[in-house]
Parts: C-alpha cells; sequence; structure tokens
C-alpha cells in the first residue's frame, strides 16, 4: 500500500510511468488486495486509482470492499459498469452494495444483468436486513431422490463451470421440491454407481427459512458443527444454500459491530468522512454528557463535606473507576453471552448470582488494599474504613449492575452493545460516589 501511495504526486495523481509501476505491483494482487488498496490510500486516490486502472480492479474487490469505499467508486461509474461488477459477485454481495440504492436506481443497474442473476437479487432486496434471505447462496446442488449416484456424478461433469465455489452437501428433494434429505459430498464421491441416492441420504435436522435472522442461523451453525444448511421459502420449498463461509463472516461481523457498538462508534468510521464520523458519534458523546453531569449532581449534594475535608476529593475518583472498571468487565461477559445465547433463561439467575459474588470477593480484597494505602497516606482510620466499605458496595453494585443491565436491555428489544455501558458508568459512578461522601458525612464532618 505504501508503495502505491508513493507514486502518487503532491495533486494526488498518477502520470502515465506511475500507472505502468501499480500495474506491475498489482500483478501479485488478489481481489482481496485490491479491496484493502482502494480503501486505505484515501478517498482521491482511490478515485484516482479507479479511474487510471480501472481495467485491472477485479469484480471480486467489490465483494471484500466496505460499503462506503464501493460507493465512492461507483458514484464515478456508468450504470452499465455497475451492473457488470454486480452479475460477477455472489447474490449477497451484489444486494448489499444495491441496498443504498433507491428502487428506481437499482432497477436500472439490473437491466445490465442476465435475467436469471436480476430475478435473484430482486427477491433478495425484498428480505429483511440480516437475514437469511439476504445471506443465502442461489448456487447449490439438489437431486431428485430417485437419481442414482452415477446420474448424480454424470450431472456434476456436465455442470462444469456452473458448480458452486462451495460445495459441502447435496440436497435431495421432492416433487414439490421440498427438502428430504441431504448427502455430504465425499459420501457420493464413496458409493457405487447403482446406489439410489435417497439410499444414502441424511435426514436433515436444520432447514433454515428465510426470514430466520443471520445471528440465530450462525448459532445453529455453532452448536451443531454445520458446514452448510438447506433455506427455504414460506412455502418450505428449496430456494438457497447457507454455508459454513457465509457464517464465518457473520460471526466476525456481529463480534466487531458489538465491540464497536460498545463504544458508540460506527463499523465505517475509518473510511467515513470527518463530518459524517463526527455525527455517528454525537449523539454518543451527548449522552455520555448527561450522565456526567448526573455524577456531578450527585457529588453537589455533599459540597460542604468536600469543602471540610479535601482529602475526600483526592480519593473519590479511585472508588468510581475501580467500580466501573469492575461492572465493565461483567458487562463484556453477559453482553457477549447474550449474543451467542450461552445466557438464557434457564441459567440467568446463575449468572447473576455469581457476578454478585466474584464483585463481593473482589471488593473486600480491595477494601483491604485501598484502606491500608489511605491509612499510610493519610493517617486517618476513619477515611481509610469509610473508603474500604464504599469499595466493597460499589464492586458489588458493578458486579449487579453489569449482569443485570444488559439482560433488562434485551428484554426491552434494545440492543444491549449500544445502550449498556452508558448506564452501567451512570451507576457505578452515582453509587461510589454517594456510599463515599455520604459515610464522610455521617461518621466525620
Amino acid at each position: 500500500i505504501q508503495s502505491v501511495k508513493d507514486c502518487f504526486d503532491e495533486n494526488n495523481q498518477l502520470s502515465k510511468k506511475s500507472v505502468k509501476t501499480i500495474v506491475n505491483l498489482s500483478e501479485r494482487f488478489s481481489a482481496s488486495d485490491w479491496a484493502s488498496l482502494l480503501t486505505k490510500v484515501g478517498q482521491d486516490r482511490t478515485i484516482e486509482l479507479n479511474e487510471k486502472l480501472r481495467q485491472h480492479i477485479p469484480s471480486e474487490a467489490f465483494g471484500y470492499m466496505d460499503k462506503d469505499t464501493a460507493h465512492l467508486i461507483f458514484k464515478h461509474l456508468s450504470d452499465e459498469k455497475i451492473g457488470s461488477i454486480i452479475a460477477d459477485l455472489d447474490t449477497d454481495e451484489a444486494i448489499d452494495l444495491l441496498v443504498p440504492y433507491n428502487e428506481v436506481e437499482q432497477k436500472r443497474i439490473l437491466s445490465y444483468v442476465t435475467r436469471k442473476t436480476c430475478a435473484f437479487v430482486e427477491e433478495g432486496l425484498t428480505y429483511e436486513e440480516d437475514s437469511v434471505g439476504r445471506l443465502m447462496h442461489r448456487d447449490f446442488i439438489s437431486v431428485p431422490e430417485f437419481w442414482t449416484v452415477g446420474k448424480t456424478l454424470d450431472y456434476f461433469r456436465g455442470l462444469k463451470d456452473e458448480l458452486p465455489a462451495e460445495l459441502y452437501d447435496i440436497y435431495i428433494t421432492d416433487p414439490r421440491h421440498h427438502v428430504v434429505g441431504q448427502i455430504p459430498v465425499v459420501a457420493v464421491l464413496r458409493s457405487d454407481r447403482k446406489v439410489k441416492m435417497a439410499d444414502i441420504a441424511q435426514e436433515t435436522h436444520h432447514i433454515l427459512t428465510v426470514d430466520v435472522d443471520q445471528e440465530d442461523a450462525a448459532y445453529i451453525f455453532r452448536q451443531n458443527a454445520l458446514k452448510s444448511a438447506p433455506v427455504v421459502d414460506t412455502y418450505k420449498r428449496l430456494i438457497g444454500s447457507v454455508t459454513l463461509d457465509d457464517i464465518a463472516d457473520v460471526i466476525e461481523e456481529e463480534a466487531e459491530e458489538d465491540i464497536l457498538r460498545l463504544a458508540g462508534i460506527a463499523e465505517d468510521d475509518l473510511s467515513r468522512a470527518v463530518l459524517g464520523t463526527v455525527k455517528s458519534r454525537f449523539s454518543w458523546l451527548a449522552l455520555n454528557l448527561m450522565t456526567a453531569v448526573l455524577a456531578s449532581l450527585a457529588i453537589g449534594l455533599f459540597e460542604a463535606t468536600l469543602q471540610e475535608v479535601v482529602t475526600l476529593a483526592i480519593l473519590m475518583p479511585i472508588v468510581a473507576s475501580m467500580g466501573g472498571n469492575a461492572g465493565t468487565q461483567t458487562l463484556t461477559i453477559v453482553v457477549r453471552a447474550l449474543a451467542t445465547k450461552d445466557l438464557s433463561d434457564a441459567n440467568m439467575l446463575q449468572v447473576i448470582g455469581k457476578e454478585i459474588l466474584v464483585g463481593l470477593v473482589n471488593g473486600v480484597g480491595f477494601a483491604i488494599i485501598c484502606g491500608l494505602i489511605t491509612y499510610y497516606w493519610f493517617n486517618d482510620p476513619m477515611i481509610a474504613l469509610i473508603i474500604g466499605v464504599a469499595m466493597i458496595i460499589n464492586l458489588l453494585v458493578a458486579g449487579l449492575a453489569g449482569a443485570l443491565i444488559p439482560i433488562l436491555i434485551e428484554k426491552a428489544d434494545i440492543d444491549p452493545a449500544i445502550a449498556s455501558s452508558v448506564f452501567l458508568t451512570t451507576v457505578t459512578d452515582i453509587v461510589g460516589f454517594i456510599i463515599f461522601l455520604g459515610a464522610a458525612t455521617l461518621f466525620i464532618v
């Protein structure tokens, strides 16, 4: 990437010599390398690269590229060229790139692809975002139950280049095109040509419908060690397939999304323009400001105490910080468990009880440590005792809040990865300040 950047002049333009240099470099590029390059060189350079090296950029690169970069390039391409790119991509990738366009623009672009591809993409666009209908592939293999292994193998040879790139299982269907079984490809290769496919078929236990959420599909794959699963429509007719490589992408995307949401950051922040990034983060920071004000109001209730015992102001952040960090540890574990469905109604009370106990034990341990440090520092046994008590209570509350807040938020049909950390920080700050300053007001002032 740096070598390509060095080819640009101060105005982010490429000379003929520089273009030749990049063409020579790109001989070793894969589609994902092109996607990475176009995403990381900066917007002006991306446009220049697309203009000067368009014929060298493979269509498959757009399947690896973030949507902002892809649409930045699409703005400088004709509908016909965009259509040719769409035609070379898997259906799910094509759908992702077409989603930001309105219906008229989508139809205009799809007028340049084959009727078959157009029909598949248009149908996919009707399904809910993040559903299996958007994720599935249309290039699967299904055969009637009365076919033999020999006829199936001959059918494979006839397909040649049309065989799916990822083929784990062959689906067996009845005359209504309902799935009645599936066979791993390796089992077909091991069987005699005269054997009927129905005789070696395995029962299909996990059939996905088009409206299943992709996170639920990922959970089913993970729990049952699946390599592929058939997808059916509302009439139970086989219309697609989801494979392990699709699910791997889902797991990675969902995990990354949850991590970023915990910080209030969009997944495309890296390549997004400054104003877009500011807009996406401002609301999060505004919410944090409101919760910080609440914590400040709690401190304001003890203004007289702080004026009389200045030592409290020095120690106060320790209590809040320890509570916040302890709560975040619990919060991270619980949010992940909710996302992977490892946490349910069956073990919810057990998890909450465990986190409370962990908070209590840690609280006692750090109460002793902080109490000793405070006594050595200020030579005041009462303040040492107060910070110890505050530490125990705040870490106990942090464990409870870190476990309970995401659970309650999910029950309210809100993504716990987005909102949990704000509420947790508010709770641990306010509880920590009130306990510490309240106890000081009662026993010292």
